[in-house]
């Protein structure tokens, strides 16, 4: 059976064909689309299957954003995406849209163990339910429920509830934020939005000169997310440097808070597409210790696995894996 996946980002609509036997999925075409450059996902689905010409048995998109009888209005994007019209461009007669976050939880399950980075062993016998959490162009989280069997999925908007700032640093950038956004959420600061929001604070908190090669460098890349990333990471920029810090710490405190609020004891999952360029900094103490650092919780969090995705195809398998569900519902 052939069946067409789909990860739609704020950034990037990554789109493949798999064809699956048993639970075998080889991938046999995949693109990737500038989501910003198109007035509609249906318009890149029917481009990607005109251009290919293969054709699928089932389909399913994982879209930023909640999703509500089959149709939802992504977040980031200016996108309504409506099942109904998508099966006529990806002509198809059983098809799903779901949470962008339920698709890589999806996916989960179809990754080798060298897809991982161990950022918290944890116990060895952790069991349970676990936990999602994803920074990219937003803020993702995700659930899955443990029946003492099976994992089930389940999306959340978790991203977007409040941020609380920690120490006197994070409250002057509460400020800051709330000045410019009115309500401060995760996302705000735990993304690639988020970092350049980092940044922008700091150069006012720290009376800093922004680089004189910054904007050239934003300019040739149109996104500042990745300057800043580089320029940390090269340690050319000490308001860079304070930034992804910022940014590290509270990407731990946020996942420790997503583990308490799922009870994840069989384990927090780190995925989406910037930890995976800044796994040097994720091993480092800070992330985990904000991680654990929750009072009389931290024993719990201290048995709790923590793993990094390495692999950059796991809602396009997670998709397609609930597509194949699909099909054995229908």
């Amino acid at each position: 059976m052939k069946v067409l996946a789909g990860d739609i980002g704020g950034t990037n609509a990554r789109l493949a064909v798999y064809d699956v036997e048993l639970t075998r999925y080889k991938m046999l075409v995949a693109d990737t689309f500038p989501s910003r450059e198109y007035p509609s996902l249906d318009e890149i689905v029917a481009g990607f299957m005109k251009g290919h010409g293969i054709d699928c048995q089932r389909a399913c998109f994982g879209v930023p954003g909640p999703v509500k009888d089959g149709a939802a209005q992504t977040t980031n994007l200016p996108w309504l995406v409506e099942t109904s019209k998508l099966a006529g461009a990806a002509q198809v007669e059983v098809i799903a849209v779901i949470n962008d976050l339920k698709a890589q939880a999806y996916g989960i399950a179809a990754l080798a163990p060298e897809d991982f980075e161990v950022l918290n062993p944890g116990s060895e016998t952790a069991s349970g339910n676990a936990a999602l959490i994803a920074a990219g162009t937003g803020l993702g989280q995700a659930g899955l429920y443990w029946d003492g069997q099976a994992y089930h999925p389940f999306a959340t908007e978790g991203g977007h509830t409040n941020f609380g700032p920690s120490g006197e640093l994070q409250i002057a950038l509460l400020d800051f934020l709330a000045r410019r956004f009115g309500r401060v959420s995760w996302e705000r600061i735990v993304s690639g939005p988020g970092l350049a929001n980092l940044f922008e604070f700091l150069l006012e908190y720290r009376s800093a000169a922004k680089p004189s090669w910054f904007d050239e460098e934003v300019g040739e890349r149109g996104d500042p997310a990745p300057v800043i990333t580089k320029a940390a990471l090269d340690g050319r920029c000490e308001i860079c440097v304070e930034a992804l810090d910022i940014f590290v710490g509270a990407y731990g405190a946020e996942a420790g808070n997503l583990a308490l609020k799922m009870l994840a004891t069989g384990g927090v999952f780190v995925g989406g597409g910037i930890a995976p360029k800044i796994v040097d900094r994720l091993r480092e103490p800070m992330f985990i210790e904000a991680f654990l650092d929750k009072g009389r919780m931290r024993p719990l969090l201290e048995a709790t696995p923590v793993r990094l995705i390495m692999s950059q195809s796991t809602a396009l398998l997670g998709a397609a894996r609930f597509a194949v569900s699909l099909a054995a519902a229908a």
